[in-house]
């Protein structure tokens, strides 16, 4: 309770001052934040009044304009090509919705647009204007239906002798203006922004229901609050209806920005430093729990962990360790445990290698009851007695059996070169045609480089009896089995290509599942194949043993039109043929 107390009370003071000062924070940033968002809308705005003023003392001065307004007549053509000219500067800004010439001659106006109804009159007497200026928020009904505009109106006088000509009208929509209100966003897009005038009316608003309202009906004392400075905020209002106003002048014009930052924003920031304040005492009463916790249990925890040790033990896995991290009587206690696990796990592997030179031996005697000089000798017997008899036949057969034997056994050795292996085939290949003559013509293109390279012993042989078994002797007639060897970069490839009675998707869907690895030995059952294709499934097997995974064989075959079996191995020279010893 003491640990609680002493640290709790200052985080408690601590987390007070945070919230009191973050808010005090956030307000004036978010004060700062906006009148840099206002700055942005009064840029765009500037530039709107800017381009409005150009284009105005553009038309004024221009030669058509003068010459129509001071001629004694009306000049159709002249006034074509002004209506054209007007309608062009018109549709290039998307904010003016009309330019409008009026004459004190003519009496007919020339503008861009065909107005139905407008306010303007009630605005001012267009006739009576005698300088620039810019009319409140007023609307007008066009094709397209009411809008909302701002209309900015000067005299038009001559170039030549400063007479009044007519006056100059151009109309800006409010709506496309009010864009720049939205973005960027005020307050996070909570706050409200509106663009008043020197008589205090709004002219443009993200509400369109303040439209031509007086600021001061909808925030009665505002106007007065605030500053003759460029810009400047308070704060307004009581309870929910407190804000944050904001505002920018604009002195080219006399227009002022406001913007309105509902007060419950900071409120909302703030919360957040509450409850974070609220996790780190919550957090710290925990980690002091824990700390307590932790020197209370010290003792009783790792007898604890011990027990569960002793308790789940497998006989079948090495003794879990135990985590030794003092030197007290308790340590003693987990590193003479852990010893007798480490002694445990010595004796298992010394029996297991035992047993593993047992079974060495055992093969070894089987190994030796074949002796493989009275075989070799017994079958040159039997060749040279076939001989005798003048049985070519059985001589040859005899004799390619004994080379085929004697490359099988290779003196214990279980690499030899790719030539010897060519060889291995060539014997199976003869005592085969004499069983079945006619039936199979074996091919081989072998890359001569490669020809004395190693290799492991006995896996072509394995892949041409499956080609001739379960290809060629299924098929009518007889057919061609084709022995392949390439390189490619660092690895020889092979190739087994028989042109036999090939196999069925289903068929060559088991054979593969065969190939796989034991841990895989729910997907052979599934396609019943657990006991076909033997040799193929040895091959695999001797090739991962010692080649690694991406040595494996791939097999492709079409019904009644063959298979194909390859596999790649690392080219090995001579001084490499017991690597795997």
């Amino acid at each position: 309770m003491m640990m609680l107390v002493s640290i709790l009370i200052p985080l408690l003071f601590l987390g007070s001052f945070a919230f009191i000062t973050s808010s005090r924070v956030t307000e004036e940033k978010t004060k700062l934040s906006g009148i840099e968002t206002l700055r942005q809308m009064d840029g765009n705005l500037r530039f709107i009044i800017q381009d409005v003023e150009n284009i105005s003392l553009f038309l004024i001065s221009q030669g058509d304009v003068q010459q129509y307004l001071s001629s004694a007549s009306e000049d159709e053509k002249v006034r074509s090509r002004i209506v054209g000219m007007m309608m062009n500067l018109a549709s290039s800004k998307k904010y003016i919705t009309d330019i409008s010439i009026v004459s004190r001659k003519f009496p007919t106006a020339m503008s861009t647009a065909t107005l139905y109804d407008s306010s303007l009159p009630q605005q001012v007497d267009i006739r009576k204007v005698t300088d620039k200026m810019w009319t409140g928020v007023y609307q007008v009904k066009d094709y397209s239906g009411l809008k909302n505009v701002i209309t900015f109106i000067r005299p038009l006088r001559s170039t030549h002798h400063y007479g009044d000509l007519g006056w100059l009208a151009i109309s800006i929509d409010e709506k496309a203006i009010s864009q720049y209100w939205s973005q960027p966003k005020l307050g996070e897009g909570r706050g409200q922004v509106a663009l008043v005038n020197e008589e205090g009316l709004i002219l443009s608003a993200t509400e369109k229901d303040w439209l031509a309202k007086p600021l001061e009906e909808l925030y009665p004392g505002l106007t007065r609050e605030f500053s003759a400075n460029l810009y400047g905020s308070m704060t307004y209002g009581e309870g929910a209806n407190k804000q944050t106003m904001l505002h920018f002048r604009e002195p080219s014009v006399g227009w002022m920005l406001i913007g309105m930052i509902p007060y419950d924003q900071y409120s909302a920031q703030n919360r957040y430093i509450l409850q974070l304040t609220i996790a780190a005492v919550a957090l710290a009463a925990m980690i002091s729990v824990g700390l307590i916790l932790f020197v209370a249990q010290r003792v009783t925890n790792p007898l604890r962990l011990l027990t569960r040790l002793l308790a789940k033990i497998d006989p079948d896995a090495p003794l879990p360790l135990f985590p030794t991290n003092s030197s007290d009587e308790i340590g003693k206690l987990g590193e003479s445990y852990n010893m007798l696990g480490r002694h445990i796990e010595k004796l298992k592997a010394e029996l297991i290698r035992n047993e593993a030179r047992k079974k060495e031996a055992d093969i070894l005697a089987l190994q030796a009851q074949i002796n493989p000089h009275f075989l070799y000798n017994t079958l040159s017997s039997v060749h040279w007695i076939a001989l005798m008899a003048d049985e070519k036949r059985i001589a040859d057969m005899v004799e390619a059996l004994s080379d085929f034997l004697r490359i099988s056994l290779n003196q214990g050795k279980e690499f030899y070169p790719v030539r010897q292996e060519i060889a291995h085939i060539q014997n199976y290949a003869q005592v085969q045609a004499i069983r079945f003559p006619d039936k199979f013509n074996i091919d081989f293109i072998i890359d001569e480089n490669l020809q004395d390279k190693y290799m492991l012993k006995l896996l072509l042989q394995p892949l041409v009896e499956n080609a001739l078994i379960h290809g060629i002797q299924k098929k009518e007639g007889g057919g061609t089995i084709t022995v392949y060897l390439e390189q490619k970069g660092g690895m020889m490839c092979f190739l087994v290509l028989d042109d036999g009675i090939g196999m069925t998707e289903e068929r060559l869907a088991a054979v593969r599942a065969n190939l796989l690895p034991n841990a895989n030995r729910e997907q052979k059952e599934l396609h019943g194949s657990t006991s076909v294709s033997y040799g193929l499934r040895n091959v695999n097997e001797r090739l991962i043993l010692h080649y690694g995974l991406d040595a494996g064989i791939e097999i492709e075959s079409r019904l009644h039109a063959g298979t194909r079996v390859s596999f790649s191995i690392p080219i090995l020279e001579e001084r490499d043929e017991n690597h795997d010893s």
